[in-house]
């Protein structure tokens, strides 16, 4: 798998670009943050850096994308959620032209796939990637970057993706996080209008993750267009303006934030009972209320109920019982994400 996309035609290699299993064959948020690039980068434009409509991918019997339609807008942030084998990952190799639609229609930055890739205008951080282990960081920045179409600021990449104290460290001796910079910073090169992201911040700590979403920060000040995938959901509520999730090959919700949460069925009712006795007690003192009740927990003192109806499970609760310091919220992200791919779920036709 590539681990990013060079700015070089397709014949042109490179150390950093590993071997990828392909079934077939393919030929804003405005921060004022200072970039050493903010002159290379073109002004955001009514062109959406990428525009998929009823894409069908198919492996076999195996329909890994079912008419999909996608579109991130120039100088947007675009959070791509869903479980493991949901599609994204088929869905990226798609737009990065490593393997063509079995129906539908891919634009990349107004042109195809295949055009905008050789061009140098996408740049791509991938899950995994063969980086050649007994090149030094530095070496392989020099190597990729005399590839480029354009002479890039190989300074200014090594700043922007946190790699000035790894430069002399050989590749084969870096940590998964260590790597994942190194990776972003082979993206950055090309000087791309369009960064896809798989998974990006895998085996980084904390700290580095703060630090790669600050980096994010500078690309999208630029009007830089980033479509990402993550299993962390907290980095999509945080980093995304829009937020598109796909389940078994198909769409079930995009939007905002809080769009998407408010998909979710009913709010959450939080409260403190001293001497609770458990989940059995709970329901019978809520018992007028039983309709609305979507579920309970108890959790030693502390209680949770999912309900359609809060304003009656708060005021039983206050008049009823001896609870106390209740909290009323709309469902977290995490909840709805849980709902939308559950196995009981169904995908829209």
């Amino acid at each position: 798998m590539s681990t990013y996309t060079p700015a070089v035609p397709p014949a042109a290699t490179s150390p950093s670009t590993g071997s990828r299993a392909r079934q077939d064959a393919a030929p804003s948020r405005s921060r004022p943050l200072a970039s050493p690039w903010a002159a290379t980068v073109p002004a955001p434009a009514t062109t959406p850096a990428i525009a998929v409509s009823q894409l069908t991918k198919t492996f076999g019997q195996l329909v890994a994308v079912d008419h999909l339609d996608l579109r991130l807008e120039a100088g947007e942030v675009l959070a791509f959620l869903g479980p493991n084998g949901a599609g994204k990952s088929t869905t990226i190799d798609v737009i990065l032209n490593f393997s063509r639609p079995s129906s539908g229609s891919v634009q990349v930055l107004g042109t195809t796939p295949a055009e905008a890739v050789a061009q140098g205008r996408v740049g791509a951080v991938l899950q995994t990637g063969s980086l050649l282990p007994d090149y030094t960081v530095r070496q392989v920045l020099d190597v990729v970057a005399s590839l480029q179409r354009r002479t890039p600021d190989v300074q200014a990449v090594i700043e922007q993706a946190n790699l000035v104290g790894l430069l002399k460290r050989k590749v084969g001796k870096c940590s998964g996080g260590e790597l994942q910079r190194l990776r972003l910073a082979l993206a950055l090169l090309p000087q791309p209008e369009l960064l896809v992201l798989d998974e990006p911040t895998a085996g980084m700590d904390p700290t580095a993750r703060a630090a790669f979403w600050q980096t994010m920060r500078h690309q999208t000040a630029q009007g830089r267009s980033i479509l990402f995938a993550t299993h962390y959901l907290q980095e999509a509520a945080d980093y995304a303006d829009r937020i598109l999730i796909i389940h078994q090959g198909r769409l079930v919700a995009c939007g905002s934030v809080d769009e998407v949460r408010a998909l979710g069925e009913g709010t959450t009712v939080t409260a403190t009972w001293a001497g609770l006795s458990g989940e059995a007690e709970l329901r019978r003192a809520l018992a007028p209320a039983a309709a609305s009740l979507l579920g309970v927990k108890v959790l030693g003192d502390h209680l949770e109920v999912r309900t359609s109806a809060s304003d009656d499970v708060a005021r039983l609760l206050l008049t009823q019982t001896p609870a106390s310091h209740l909290g009323v919220s709309a469902l977290s992200l995490e909840e709805v994400f849980s709902e939308l791919v559950s196995p009981e779920a169904t995908s829209p036709a």
